[in-house]
């Protein structure tokens, strides 16, 4: 049977006998495109489909934005894209000599997406891991970014190939890691923010979306799916900040209008940004 191509990520390799493995191998950050300079990254992760990571990925770009800062996004769900749609981006990529050009939201916030690299959205991307994974490498190294305050990685669900290769490969400062609530959701977030213990990668916050529903007519808010846990996980795992979002039909309006950064958080993600500053600043003052 053919061999996989290699993925040149020895660390997390299994296969033996390899003559490329370097031995005891972990994690390397790749160089960035030189016109590229980039201060801070945070990836946003999730256990699992469906509890709107990328949504989330969106709404937290916004607000950093909002606050006056210089942000882009790697699009690093690369089966399943949905960054571009969420802000409007239509056109197509364009490159110089230097590198790959990004998309620019409305108001300014850098994208890169596989998306914006076909001919139509609706193309299905039916790669293998390794090519995954290598896609993401070259998001990171061969887009021109420019100078970026906050890069968000919005992470395909789950704990497989990509969510190594973005941990070993990338410089990440820590991760936002988005649930609902419903104890199997608040499990599997468990497994995301252990493995990311492991990679020696702090976590930032925690954010449980869908907490509830609020009544236009009463005002009262309906727990639709449970219980809200964010607060119980949070502690559990020792996750320094939580905010919950609401079950909107403004938020699905919104993403299919490309108009997600007219979205009013109403300040529920200040926790969340607060933290990352405050990560960032240690990080820098460790660096």
């Amino acid at each position: 049977m053919a061999e996989e191509a290699c993925s040149h990520e020895c660390g997390s390799c299994g296969v033996s006998g390899c003559g490329d493995r370097t031995e005891n191998a972990g994690p390397t950050t790749l160089e960035t495109n030189k016109r590229t300079t980039i201060k801070n990254v945070i990836g946003v992760v999730s256990g699992k489909g469906g509890v709107g990571k990328s949504l989330v990925t969106s709404l937290l770009a916004s607000e950093m934005n909002k606050r006056g800062y210089k942000v882009a996004i790697l699009d690093a769900d690369v089966t399943g894209p949905s960054i571009p749609k969420s802000f409007g981006i239509g056109k197509t990529l364009r490159a110089d000599e230097d590198g790959i050009i990004p998309a620019e939201s409305d108001s300014g916030i850098k994208v890169m997406s596989v998306n914006l690299m076909l001919p139509q959205d609706d193309l299905p991307v039916a790669w293998r891991g390794p090519v995954v994974s290598g896609a993401i490498r070259q998001f990171w190294q061969e887009v021109s970014w420019g100078d970026i305050d906050y890069m968000f990685v919005d992470m395909p669900p789950g704990t497989s190939d990509v969510f190594l290769t973005v941990f070993q490969s990338l410089p990440v400062d820590g991760i936002v890691t988005v649930s609902a609530p419903q104890e199997l959701v608040a499990m599997i977030v468990g497994k995301a923010v252990n493995l990311a213990h492991s990679l020696e990668v702090p976590v930032i916050g925690l954010v449980e979306n869908m907490a509830y529903f609020k009544c236009d007519e009463c005002g009262k808010e309906h727990h639709i799916f449970g219980e809200p846990q964010g607060a119980a996980v949070a502690e559990k795992y020792g996750i320094p900040s939580v905010a919950t979002l609401p079950m909107d039909p403004k938020f699905a309006r919104l993403v299919d209008e490309g108009k997600v950064e007219a979205y009013n958080v109403e300040g529920a993600l200040d926790g969340i940004i607060d933290q990352i500053e405050v990560t960032a600043a240690m990080a820098e003052a460790t660096a």
